[in-house]
């Protein structure tokens, strides 16, 4: 897991951002894809942690 997913879902948000909305849709996409990529992380780490 490690911090792979983190530009992964920046650079994915900021693809389909664009996509759907243009440059401000990139901000934004790439926003949510760093917001996303932060909980995600978080949350791998409580379950790790937990599991011992």
């Amino acid at each position: 897991m490690g911090c792979l997913p983190l530009p992964i879902l920046f650079v994915l948000g900021f693809f389909i951002g664009r996509f759907i909305a243009g440059d401000s849709g990139a901000l934004w996409g790439a926003g949510i894809g760093l917001v996303l990529g932060l909980v995600l992380g978080g949350l791998f780490v409580m379950l790790v942690r937990r599991r011992r």
